[in-house]
């Protein structure tokens, strides 16, 4: 079963769009989140990803009260992150309200501690989420620095590192395709749950029709990240909940 997962990202309080990551290009589509949180429980939803864009750049995560508001109107099973450097980040986040802490960045950075983390706090309070790009000889690569470095290790690569403290969740985005509405890359998806069959896989970023998401449910991923897509009213949820 694919789990459709509504993105809340926010940025300076508003909720917003960002193309392929860049700041400079961003919409802004809701000036408070909650309510988008509320409408999205009401007409189905179960999971909910919110990032701290701020965050996500600088550091420090701030929106844990927003965790607890959403946590107690919506009681939704609630993904969230950005910023997330300490172990004191995962520890109020999970107090605030939050099921499962994204962390991303640092999952390649600091890999011994947050494989350490993954191992003191159980995989199902952590999703992983790697933004990637294709490398040499078609290679998934994880990148970071603002999407302009890629890493020395490839993608398959870094989940084996991370498996071996139980690894559940992966959130996997094709930076090609992220907020331009061309629709999953089902090749990576299809990869990833072929190597991978034991993960629980979330794909995101391109999404812009309900056949994307038949497309990329066949392909048996546990979870869609629904985000511009949504925002624009190109399908409702309800719809894409029944696809």
């Amino acid at each position: 079963m694919t789990v459709m997962i509504p993105a809340i990202d926010v940025r300076d309080g508003q909720v917003v769009r960002l193309q392929q990551g860049d700041y400079a290009r961003q919409t802004t589509y809701a000036a408070l989140p909650l309510p988008l949180a509320e409408a999205y429980a009401q007409q189905g939803a179960k999971v909910l990803h919110l990032v701290d864009l701020d965050a996500a750049r600088l550091g420090g995560f701030s929106l844990h009260g927003l965790v607890g508001e959403i946590k107690r109107h919506t009681g939704l099973t609630l993904q969230t992150g950005g910023g997330i450097r300490r172990r004191e980040d995962i520890v109020r986040l999970l107090d605030a309200g939050a099921d499962r802490v994204v962390i991303g960045t640092l999952a390649l950075t600091e890999k011994n501690t947050v494989q350490a983390w993954l191992a003191e706090f159980g995989p199902s309070a952590i999703t992983l989420a790697f933004d990637v790009k294709t490398g040499d000889q078609g290679v998934w690569r994880c990148a970071s620095h603002g999407w302009t470095e890629l890493s020395p290790d490839s993608l398959d690569e870094v989940i084996a590192f991370y498996r071996q403290a139980g690894l559940q969740h992966l959130l996997c985005t094709d930076i090609a395709r992220d907020g331009l509405l061309g629709g999953y890359n089902l090749e990576l998806y299809r990869h990833l749950q072929e190597a991978w069959p034991e993960l629980q896989v979330q794909a995101s970023g391109g999404v812009s029709s309900l056949a994307d998401i038949g497309a990329v449910k066949a392909l048996g991923v546990s979870g869609a990240i629904l985000g511009r897509a949504l925002l624009e009213g190109r399908f409702t949820l309800d719809k894409a909940l029944a696809c």
